[in-house]
């Protein structure tokens, strides 16, 4: 540690991927040093990969924050979408570590919002309300994160983690019924999560192509234990790419549904929360936000019956920052510690 520092360990921790860095809990702003991205796959377990990136930056804090894609509500953390799981106090044991925080992924990034500047969102629509709550956050990756912010800051920001993205899906229209009955034949019910998330894209993608729900090993030539359809599945950064080339029709018909849906639920999560604004983070949609301003996103969102005068004075914006996940993970045990 370098002269007057107290470093801080800060993770974002996701199913694919696991981040880190290093926050001087003194310092006046949240800045993040030494970040770095560890591919989950490289590791046997949460324990593993912090030991490896603490290794590498050659640091040994003795206070972290750990922002993980799970409900956070007892000891045992088990992640939805990656086969890892501990114990709050074993880690913290096996770590050295004097204090650990573990907040929810998305809870992260609603606790980033107040730390965040205007060059690290692009604006979609609606008024400039992001000065105070309730802030609706919500955004695909590996799975569909929702968080609730509120309070202001004059009177303190807090936060709310949920796990609104495995509500139901509700479809609208025919081609929607037909991704929710395909989607519930192959996985045995369809949540919101399922359709806004990577694979998502890919089982979209596969119903517009015409593969079938349940493909038979036999029929394919798989053996046991194996999976026939993930081999029809294509990968969902292709489909955006090829969305964008304009030259896939499949493809342009995914990436236009995944936005109509993305807006239903953006709206819903408005009259859920009583929120003034919607934050949409995650690692995909910044990939198309011009094609997202331009689908069906905002139709959707408005879509509410007798609301849509409520929801055209929403604030609706897209994070760009790199890391928001790092920055609400640092912003949050600042607060944490500075309570103590």
């Amino acid at each position: 540690m370098s002269g007057g520092e107290r470093l801080a360990l800060v993770g974002d921790v996701g199913g694919t991927n696991a981040r880190f860095a290093l926050v001087d809990l003194d310092a006046v702003d949240c800045t993040l040093q030494q970040a770095q991205t560890l591919h989950n796959d490289d590791f046997a377990s949460l324990q593993h990969a912090i030991e490896s990136y603490l290794t590498a930056v050659g640091q040994r804090p003795k206070h972290a924050a750990i922002a993980v894609a799970s409900p956070v509500s007892a000891d045992e953390i088990r992640l939805t979408n990656r086969a890892w799981s501990f114990s709050q106090r074993e880690l913290q044991a096996s770590l050295g570590l004097d204090a650990l925080h573990v907040i929810n992924d998305f809870g992260a990034i609603a606790w980033a919002i107040p730390t965040l500047k205007p060059q690290d969102y692009v604006r979609l629509f609606g008024p400039d309300n992001i000065d105070h709550g309730p802030i609706s956050v919500l955004g695909p990756g590996t799975g569909l994160g929702v968080a609730l912010l509120v309070g202001d800051a004059a009177k303190g920001w807090n936060v709310v983690a949920t796990e609104g993205g495995h509500v139901s899906f509700a479809p609208v229209g025919d081609e929607e019924r037909m991704i929710e009955q395909w989607m519930t034949a192959r996985h045995g019910r369809t949540s919101t999560e399922r359709v806004l998330c990577g694979k998502g894209i890919s089982e979209i993608d596969a119903v517009y192509r015409g593969v079938p729900a349940v493909v038979s090993n036999v029929a394919l030539g798989v053996g046991p234990g194996e999976s026939g359809l993930h081999g029809s599945l294509r990968d969902p950064a292709d489909i955006v790419a090829a969305a964008l080339d304009g030259h896939d029709l499949a493809a342009r018909q995914t990436l236009a549904r995944f936005c109509s849906v993305l807006g239903s639920v953006a709206g819903d999560c408005v009259l859920i929360h009583g929120a003034h604004s919607v934050v949409i983070a995650g690692g995909i949609v910044p990939r198309f936000i011009p094609f997202l301003r331009s689908s069906a996103f905002r139709e959707r969102f408005l879509m509410k019956g007798r609301y849509v005068a409520y929801l055209e004075r929403i604030d609706v914006r897209v994070i760009i920052h790199p890391n928001p996940g790092l920055l609400g993970a640092a912003t949050a045990i600042r607060s944490f510690e500075n309570k103590q």
